[in-house]
């Protein structure tokens, strides 16, 4: 038996994960990229009904993948929604600006993380260990 590579390898434990992102493909192979890691996944296409998602598993997930800009309730907004139910929620912000443009205008809201688009899943998988281990 072979030990799989780091990337590759389950969290534990692993825990569930909420990914909020309008792009179907994103959201898909985020999915596939953390289930193979042991997660379970829970999705929303858009920021109302990643608050929704959130509100219906209090306690139950470990973090959230939230895009930054998605219409209808963008990355903003839908944190400001999430911290309002659960101040301790531990959001990682994904977004294709660079860091310093997207976590700016989020002044010193308490984001967990930040994860540049696109992502390889060694960089996904070590921004989620990051938050969940912090």
């Amino acid at each position: 038996m072979t030990d799989l590579p780091a990337s590759q390898a389950p969290l534990q434990p692993p825990g569930t994960l909420l990914v909020v992102d309008d792009d179907d493909i994103v959201r898909m192979v985020t999915t596939r990229m953390l289930e193979r890691s042991g997660f379970t996944v829970l999705t929303a296409a858009d920021g109302a009904a990643g608050v929704e998602i959130y509100r219906s598993n209090a306690g139950g997930i470990r973090a959230v993948l939230l895009d930054m800009t998605m219409p209808k309730m963008d990355g903003r907004e839908t944190f400001a929604a999430l911290r309002a139910f659960d101040p301790a929620v531990k959001v990682i912000l994904a977004s294709g600006y660079p860091e310093s443009d997207a976590t700016g205008q989020f002044g010193e809201s308490g984001l967990a993380g930040f994860i540049q688009k696109p992502y390889s899943p060694d960089e996904l998988l070590a921004s989620v260990r990051a938050v969940i281990d912090s």
